[in-house]
């Protein structure tokens, strides 16, 4: 066991085999040696042995303890409960094993298994937690039941009735356990009980969250629209703490809820439930400004008041009725928020929320007015006035971010905005100077005025200013460099190279991100939309296995948090870590990233390294099969990950994420329609009768090729919805969401390639079955085929042509969809050859016949049908165009390593010295990158050109 703790796998087998020796049946020394094996990649023969001591049924802790690992490491959970189940019947009343049982059914999601288990085990030791197992299982039961009814008619009131049970009993001891009752009868809708049981006798256990009761109370009023209750008890609790922004909510929505109605109190006895209500817009009004005069007594100043004045005067505004009602003026109101809070680093996110009740004609007085409050001081004359210290420094960039928010910078001249972006970096690399003493892993204060600089510069170059993007990648690198964690800049830069068509510099830095978990499902898109796509495809590989490990190890993970959520009574947790793998298996990211990496596993190496058929086995892929939850896809991409400070017009839109996940969506359905008619060329092999036979349908191969059709018919539904929304020509804002390759793949015309290359193989397939005798027009249609094929990829190649990085105005321009093309060429090309290998193995046996046939008539004038003919031109015209690419990304390999970046004349003389060292920096990076992939690309197709000259019948 000391040798599998430390990884000494082969050990580990040799001294288990020792044990054997001298004692043949030690089961728990058969099960150490099994992990051995199963560590050391020998899974069959770990599989035979465990199944040898789970054959025994053994009832030793250890061997019990070592299976479980073992099966674990398998990921086969659902061994586990058959090894506990027979435990239990051998030693019916031990508490472990059953508890062992209950948990094993828990990693399996059986619930209806765990409800017996749970109950067995209170039988044995009854014990509350045990009993409320139990109960959980039914809950389970209902949230995992098909039928909405069945729920809420069988398995909820059971569970409401066990728990009514331990309370007639007065049993009830732990907090847990009264969650579980309120968590049911909120399921079941019984708001009214779920209220009694809160503030009730039971309610006094609820303690281990703050206000965990009086939270509870709220939800349960909200659900009964009892506003008078919500009102009060919001009012109550402001009183007790007023910088609770989501008690001011409930506040209003009651107060306001309470006018609609024309609610009075009664005259005698209590307003409320919960005590005193207000009614009325004076009474709201009042109990503001008093909040405000009680915060300005405490001894540390709170946000809350001064943000529910403004978020109190917007809601008025919305009902018609501000004026009357003498709250003040926000832009005052704002004015003095800031001089209170401008040096807090929330002080923007606060007010941004509230600059749309400035009108647009106050916008640059409001910000000249905050600029005048804040303490510059400039050495010089005509020097920009900087901060003397970080409270001035925090206070200025508020006010710059508010400017952007606003739009004061978008409608600038090109001359105006160069000169801020320029006032922004010195002010930048000034207040560097208060970061000295930061860690590296700290952000240094004044980032956010390189940021914004470099979304100026992207206003620019999204206006047509080429330069300015390099400027941004300068300022971003420069950046980076003295304040290394900054993610910010990272993800800019991510953004910016992938865009120019760069993928090598990004690896790193999103390795350098650090990503986390769930992240690999919100921020991955980011890489692995552009890695394939960009011809790296070994960092392809390694970003789509990054997302595939963690959705993989998901499965897992989960089952383990669900069984520590019972250990420790954690059951409200439950439900949410189901819907949490639920919405993980859904992922659209996880779809996307599964179809990309098969498609790019074949790519590489379907008839290079092993045949297409293995490949396909390999991956357990079949064209009958889909596996993507269509109708439950979630989009988890976090949109907004970029810091933006545009205003609402400029920035990213819900409208923009619902396109964005239709255009995700329908580019994921051509791709796994893609992958899954190449995956059912091998089932096309040669089974075939004769064709009077009757065995063609039996055998299964006609099904095949209408599963083939049927596919076909789906990828062209597929292609023209794609077609259709791209007619809509959307603009996303250029931090939103990128597009998909959908654009590309249609106007270059691999989407007319490939649809017709599967047409290709049906009639293939027909001239198959129909023999070559009386099949002239078959042939023909065949040889047409080819020859538009290979006019069609000769296009292709065509729009591959020109240089991949041009220098114009001493400044660099990059062409990504020139790369992007050469990509989807190789793709195309590949598939051109597996659909050539299948025409290839329905040819050979036609022509060995006809040889034979030949050798038998002794004529030596046997004519060959056309179709030989016009598949011989065809291989070759494909040899042919394929070694002509290889010679134009040669020549593409030459002009990349001879272009001079040096002698580009940084005609900028802006750019300070420090500014030029990261310009060639930059530039470097995204010309070795171009480097890299046209190298990649070009290796590739060497190998592809191989396998087209073995094609030769």
């Amino acid at each position: 066991a000391d040798y599998l703790d430390n990884g000494n796998n082969k050990m580990a087998i040799q001294q288990a085999d020792k044990l054997l020796k001298k004692h043949k049946d030690l089961h728990c020394a058969k099960v150490l040696k099994a992990i051995g094996l199963q560590r050391t990649g020998k899974q069959d023969e770990a599989y035979a042995l465990a199944q040898e001591v789970a054959a025994l049924e053994p009832t030793d802790d250890n061997s019990l303890q070592a299976l479980t690992i073992l099966y674990r490491e398998m990921h086969r959970p659902e061994l586990v409960t058959k090894l506990y189940e027979a435990a239990v019947k051998k030693v019916p009343n031990s508490e472990e094993y059953h508890s062992h049982l209950f948990m094993a059914y828990a990693r399996v999601g059986e619930y209806k298994k765990m409800q017996q288990a749970g109950m067995a085990l209170y039988k044995i030791v009854p014990k509350n937690p045990y009993y409320f197992w139990s109960v959980m299982s039914l809950i389970m039961q209902s949230i995992s039941a098909q039928d909405e009814n069945l729920s809420k008619t069988m398995f909820l009131p059971l569970a409401e009735r066990m728990v009514e049970k331990m309370v007639k009993e007065d049993k009830i001891e732990a907090e847990a356990e009264v969650e579980l009752y309120y968590m049911i009868l909120e399921r079941l809708e019984k708001y009214k009980e779920a209220l009694d049981v809160v503030r009730g006798k039971l309610g006094e256990k609820l303690t281990s969250e703050l206000q965990s009761r009086e939270n509870k109370c709220m939800a349960m009023y909200k659900k009964l629209h009892r506003w008078p209750e919500c009102n009060a008890l919001a009012r109550r609790l402001l009183l007790k703490n007023s910088d609770d922004w989501q008690f001011y909510i409930t506040y209003f929505d009651s107060v306001f809820q309470l006018i609609d109605e024309s609610w009075t109190p009664p005259a005698e006895e209590e307003h409320s439930l919960e005590g005193e209500v207000h009614c009325s817009i004076e009474q709201a009004v009042n109990f503001i400004e008093e909040r405000i005069t009680e915060e300005s007594k405490s001894s540390r100043p709170l946000r809350g008041p001064y943000l529910a004045k403004l978020e109190l005067i917007r809601r008025l505004r919305r009902r018609g009725c501000n004026d009357e009602y003498k709250l003040g003026d926000p832009e005052e109101l704002m004015f003095q928020y800031f001089k209170k809070f401008g040096d807090k680093p929330c002080c923007f996110t606060d007010l941004k929320v509230f600059v749309d009740l400035l009108p647009p004609s106050q916008y640059t007085k409001f910000i000249r007015q905050l600029l005048d409050v804040i303490p510059l001081a400039a050495a010089a004359e005509n020097e920009v006035a900087l901060p003397g210290d970080i409270k001035a420094l925090q206070q200025h960039l508020c006010v710059v971010q508010l400017s952007r928010l606003l739009g004061i910078y978008h409608s600038m001249e090109k001359k105006q905005k160069l000169a801020v972006v320029q006032e922004l970096m010195l002010r930048y690399r000034h207040g560097l100077e208060f970061g000295k003493s930061c860690l590296k892993t700290e952000l240094q204060f004044s980032d956010y005025y390189c940021l914004l600089a470099v979304h100026l510069l992207l206003d620019l170059w999204l206006e047509g200013e080429e330069a300015a993007v390099w400027q941004c990648l300068t300022l971003l690198e420069e950046g980076l460099s003295h304040s290394p964690s900054n993610a910010q800049f990272k993800l800019l830069l991510i953004r910016i190279y992938c865009r120019l068509g760069a993928f090598e510099p990004v690896s790193e830095l999103y390795s350098s991100l650090d990503a986390k978990h769930i992240q690999h499902d919100t921020i991955g898109y980011l890489l692995t939309r552009y890695a394939g796509s960009l011809g790296h495809y070994a960092a392809a590989s390694q970003s789509c296995n990054f997302a595939l490990r963690f959705f993989h190890s998901n499965q897992k993970d989960t089952s383990e948090y669900i069984i520590q959520a019972y250990k420790y009574g954690a059951f409200e947790k439950i439900p949410e870590f189901i819907a949490f793998r639920n919405r993980l298996n859904s992922s659209l990211h996880f779809a996307q990233v599964r179809t990309e990496r098969m498609l790019l596993d074949l790519l590489l190496e379907a008839n290079i390294s092993t045949s297409l058929e293995e490949s396909i086995k390999s991956m357990s892929l079949s064209p009958e099969e889909d596996d993507i939850p269509w109708k439950d896809l979630r989009d988890n991409r976090d949109l907004t990950v970029l810091f933006s400070w545009d205003p609402k017009d400029r920035d990213i839109s819900e409208e923009h994420r619902k396109l964005s996940l239709e255009e995700e969506t329908l580019w994921l359905r051509i791709r796994s329609l893609t992958l899954r008619l190449v995956s059912g060329l091998p089932t096309l092999g040669h089974t075939i009768q004769p064709k009077n036979s009757e065995k063609t349908a039996e055998n299964g191969v006609s099904s095949k090729i209408d599963t083939i059709r049927a596919l076909l018919q789906q990828l062209e539904a597929a292609v023209d919805s794609g077609k259709k929304f791209l007619e809509q020509k959307i603009q996303y804002p250029v931090l939103g969401p990128p597009p998909t390759r959908m654009a590309g793949f249609f106007s270059n015309g691999s989407c007319q390639c490939q649809t017709s290359l599967f047409y290709l193989v049906s009639d293939i397939y027909e001239l198959d079955t129909n023999g070559l005798e009386d099949s002239a027009e078959i042939q023909e249609r065949i040889g047409n085929s080819f020859k538009s094929l290979v006019e069609r990829l000769t296009d292709l190649f065509n729009k591959c042509k020109g240089d991949l990085i041009e220098v114009r105005d001493g400044t660099l321009k990059t062409h990504p969809n020139l790369l992007e093309n050469l990509v989807f060429f190789v793709e195309t090309i590949s598939i051109a050859l597996w659909v050539s290998s299948y025409c290839d193995s329905v040819l050979r046996p036609f022509k060995s016949n006809l040889q034979k046939k030949k050798k038998k008539k002794k004529e030596s004038s046997v004519a060959m049908p056309p179709v030989f003919t016009h598949f011989l031109d065809y291989v070759t015209e494909l040899q042919t165009l394929t070694s002509n690419v290889i010679d134009h990304i040669k020549g593409l390999e030459i002009i990349l390593t001879a272009l001079k970046l040096e002698e580009l004349s940084l005609k900028d003389t802006l750019l300070l010295q420090e500014e030029k060292k990261f310009t060639k920096t930059v530039q470097g990076k995204v010309q070795s990158s171009y480097h890299h992939s046209v190298q990649e690309i070009g290796e590739l197709l060497k190998k592809r050109l191989d396998t087209i000259k073995k094609l030769k019948i």
